[in-house]
């Protein structure tokens, strides 16, 4: 599940002193202006007549699809500039320092588009879903229930609220908020997936139509099969669990998690040779996870491969300084 999609890795956004000028004031002249073929048409525009707002808060959009956040960033904030009157200029801003985990920031430059704009309900959402990290759970539902005033029939301000009480272990009050935005929203997959984990830990077996209807709306994302397949799987149902599992990896061969928990449950059938396989492919989906590597080395030590087992613990362990795991491994070898 993605509520927060546009969360990630904080990004090194470019400062700009009063001797250096932004690449749209020295007339494009940066490579990326004039490499991408829409950039360079944008750019063009922007050189003719370079006090027009509204394009450079197009060519941030653009930058922005292309992960260039400094970039649009900067054009963000000159649109801003131009024309201090417009409320999604200032909205842009915020969402993208919110993508990129500067929190207060994001705040101060939504709330200056709520001041622009009072009854911007995507505004007041998204100071809620900034509160919500923050868990500044009061200030959340203040601004959810502002939305909910203008329109009680709004199915994202339910979804928000039912992720705050799941958030706080309220499971009642949550699924209760699920319900109402599935209600208002049918097709509102977000909350129809959460529907499914929370039945899911309550071991209720509805858990699988929600997340079957759920992935019905989205077949490219597999994550309410592989949630199907864990279901199964804490059920002691192994034979569905492995067809989830299976069916995942079909559908997306890049599915590390789905290899992974395929390999446990050959483990646990003595399949060992198998359980080697499945674990050689979440490595390869994902070089990257040491859990993977001291799996597939415990399936090499119960395959009396002693030199791979080694190898992967240590992989393990080198990724990982803190993972007992392979320190045990390696002590039970008498390796140091």
């Amino acid at each position: 599940m993605k509520f927060f999609p546009l969360l990630f890795v904080i990004a090194l956004f470019i400062s700009c002193d009063s001797n250096k000028t932004p690449p749209a004031d020295r007339g494009g002249q940066d490579p990326v202006f004039q490499e991408d073929p829409a950039l360079k048409v944008i750019t063009a525009d922007i050189e003719k007549t370079p006090g027009n707002a509204a394009l450079y808060f197009e060519r941030g959009q653009i930058l922005r699809k292309m992960k260039l956040d400094s970039l649009a960033l900067r054009d963000y904030k000159k649109a801003v500039t131009l024309d201090s009157g417009k409320a999604t200029y200032y909205s842009a801003v915020g969402d993208l320092l919110f993508e990129n985990k500067d929190i207060t920031g994001s705040i101060e430059w939504i709330q200056k588009a709520l001041n622009l704009q009072p009854d911007d309900r995507k505004a007041h959402l998204k100071i809620a879903k900034l509160f919500f990290y923050l868990q500044d759970y009061p200030r959340a539902f203040e601004e959810i229930n502002i939305v909910l005033r203008k329109n009680v029939y709004d199915p994202e301000a339910y979804f928000l609220k039912g992720m705050i009480y799941k958030d706080i272990k309220d499971t009642a009050k949550a699924i209760s908020n699920f319900q109402t935005a599935v209600q208002v929203a049918p097709d509102y997959r977000d909350a129809i997936i959460q529907l499914g984990l929370m039945h899911s830990d309550k071991n209720e077996n509805i858990a699988l139509r929600y997340l079957e209807n759920a992935y019905s709306l989205d077949t490219f994302d597999v994550f309410p099969v592989f949630a199907r397949g864990v279901y199964y799987q804490k059920n002691n149902d192994f034979v569905n669990a492995k067809n989830e599992y299976r069916r995942c990896i079909l559908e997306d061969r890049h599915y590390t998690d789905a290899y992974f928990n395929l390999g446990y449950l050959l483990m646990q059938e003595d399949s060992t040779a198998k359980a080697w396989r499945q674990y050689d492919m979440a490595i390869k989906t994902d070089p990257s996870n040491p859990a993977a590597y001291y799996n597939r080395g415990l399936c090499s030590e119960m395959m009396d491969s002693i030199k791979n087992a080694a190898r992967d613990y240590n992989i393990a362990l080198k990724m990982d300084p803190g993972y007992a795991k392979p320190k045990e491994a390696l002590k039970r070898l008498g390796i140091k």
